[in-house]
C-alpha cells in the first residue's frame, strides 16, 4: 500500500468518525460584553462558560457535547431582541438562557414567545418582565417581589403590627416596596402608604416624624447603600430607634466605612453568598475561583442557577423538545445555588427562591433568615443610649 493510499483512508476514516459524532447542543445567549452593563455583566458569562466546561466533562446533555454560543449585545436591550431572533431562526439554537437585565429580558421573552421557544430567565428579576403571561418563559432569579418575604417573616416572629415601608423613587425600588406592603396586609400587619423618597435625600426626619406619628415598631426601606447611610445618621442625631431597621442594601460592606459601628444591627438581604448552603454552591464557587481567579457574585450565581435549571429540564424530559420541556419546567421543583427553583405554572414566575437577610451584628453581616442559611438569631435594634463601643 502507497503512503497516498494510507494518507487517503486515514483521511476517509477521519472523516467518517466527524460524521459519526452527534451535533452539539447549541445553547444561545447574549450578554453585554461591551456598554454600559459589561462589567456588572462579567461574572454571568463566564459562569455560563464554567457551566459549559462542566456539563461537557460529565458527558454532554443527551449523550451530545454542549456548544455555547454567547453574543454581545452591547448593552443595548432592542438589539438583544434581534440577537434572539437570530439564534432562533438563523442559528437554530437548541436552548436558550435569558440574557442580563430586566428590560433585555423582556425583549428577548417577546422572540421566545413568538416562535414557541423555552427561554430561561436567569436575570429579569422585573415584575413586569413577566406581566404578559408566557407559556415558554421561566423564572429562576428571585423576584423583586420577593425582597420583603424574609424581613416581614422577622416582623412578625418579633411580634410587631405596624411598619413604615420607604422606597427610593426608582421602578425596582417601588416594586418590592409595593409587594411587601401587599403581603404585610395580608399578614395583619399595618402599615399605611409608602414614603417615597427622592434618591438625593439626605434628611430622613420627615420620614422618621411619620414613623412616630403612626406608632410604626419597624422600618423598611429599600433603595440605595447612600440611602442607607443617611438614615442611620438622621437615627443617631434624632435619637430614634424602632425596634426593627431594615433596608436592602444595608448587607453592603461599605456601609461600615460610612457610618461605622452605627451600623451594628441593621438588617439587609442578600441575593447570593459562597458561604451559603444552598446545593452545589460550594462546588460552584471552589470550580469558579480556579477558573476565573476571583469569588463568584450574584450575576455569576444567576447564571448558574439558571444553567443548571435548564439541564435539569433536559434531563427529566429526555428530550429538546420544546413542548416537553416547557411541562417540565411548569412542574419541577430542584435546588440551585441561589436557593429552590419553583415555579407558577401559569406566569412562569419564581415563587420558592428569596434573598436572605442578614444583620450586622459586631461588624459582620450573618444570615439571620430563613433557617436553612441561618447563621445567628435576629437581635433587636436597640435604643443610641444602649450601645456600646465594639473592641
Amino acid at each position: 500500500m502507497t503512503f497516498l493510499v494510507r494518507i487517503l483512508l486515514l483521511l476517509l476514516a477521519a472523516a467518517g468518525a466527524a460524521r459519526a459524532q452527534p451535533a452539539p447542543v447549541v445553547v444561545g445567549v447574549a450578554v453585554p460584553q461591551t456598554g454600559a452593563l459589561a462589567g456588572l455583566a462579567s461574572d454571568y458569562r463566564k459562569a455560563l462558560l464554567l457551566w459549559q466546561d462542566e456539563i461537557n466533562a460529565a458527558g454532554g446533555l443527551l449523550g451530545r457535547r454542549v456548544e455555547l454560543r454567547v453574543h454581545d449585545d452591547g448593552s443595548d436591550a432592542v438589539r438583544t431582541g434581534a440577537l434572539y431572533a437570530q439564534l432562533i431562526r438563523e442559528e437554530k439554537a437548541d436552548l436558550l438562557v435569558g440574557p442580563y437585565g430586566s428590560a433585555a429580558t423582556l425583549m428577548a421573552a417577546a422572540e421566545a414567545e413568538r416562535a414557541q421557544r423555552v427561554l430561561i430567565n436567569g436575570a429579569g428579576p422585573s415584575r413586569a418582565v413577566h406581566k404578559r403571561t408566557g407559556r415558554y418563559f421561566f423564572q429562576t432569579v428571585a423576584p423583586n417581589t420577593a425582597y420583603g418575604a424574609g424581613v416581614l417573616e422577622l416582623a412578625r416572629a418579633a411580634g410587631l403590627t405596624a411598619l413604615l415601608i420607604l422606597a427610593r423613587d426608582d421602578a425596582a425600588s417601588r416594586e418590592m416596596a409595593e409587594a411587601t406592603r401587599d403581603a404585610a396586609a395580608s399578614h395583619g400587619l399595618k402599615t399605611g402608604e409608602i414614603e417615597i423618597y427622592r434618591g438625593a435625600t439626605s434628611d430622613f426626619a420627615p420620614q422618621v416624624k411619620k414613623a412616630q406619628a403612626a406608632g410604626a415598631e419597624g422600618w423598611i426601606a429599600f433603595g440605595e447603600l447612600r440611602d442607607t447611610a443617611e438614615m442611620v445618621r438622621t437615627f443617631k442625631k434624632l435619637g430614634y430607634a424602632p425596634r426593627l431597621f431594615f433596608a436592602r442594601k444595608a448587607s453592603d460592606p461599605r456601609l461600615i466605612d460610612l457610618v461605622g459601628q452605627d451600623a451594628e444591627f441593621s438588617l439587609g438581604t442578600k441575593e447570593y453568598d459562597v458561604r451559603f448552603a444552598t446545593p452545589g454552591n460550594r462546588e460552584f464557587a471552589a470550580a469558579f475561583a480556579a477558573k476565573w481567579s476571583a469569588a463568584p457574585g450574584p450575576a455569576a450565581a444567576e447564571a448558574y442557577a439558571a444553567a443548571t435549571v435548564l439541564a435539569e429540564a433536559v434531563r427529566r424530559a429526555g428530550s429538546l423538545d420544546q413542548e416537553k420541556l416547557r411541562v417540565e419546567l411548569s412542574r419541577m421543583e430542584t435546588g440551585t445555588v441561589l436557593g429552590p427553583y419553583k415555579v407558577d405554572p401559569a406566569s412562569g414566575v419564581q415563587i420558592a427562591a428569596k434573598p436572605a437577610v442578614v444583620q450586622i451584628l459586631r461588624g459582620k453581616p450573618k444570615v439571620v433568615w430563613p433557617e436553612a442559611l441561618q447563621k445567628a438569631k435576629p437581635e433587636p435594634y436597640p435604643p443610641w443610649s444602649e450601645r456600646r463601643v465594639l473592641k
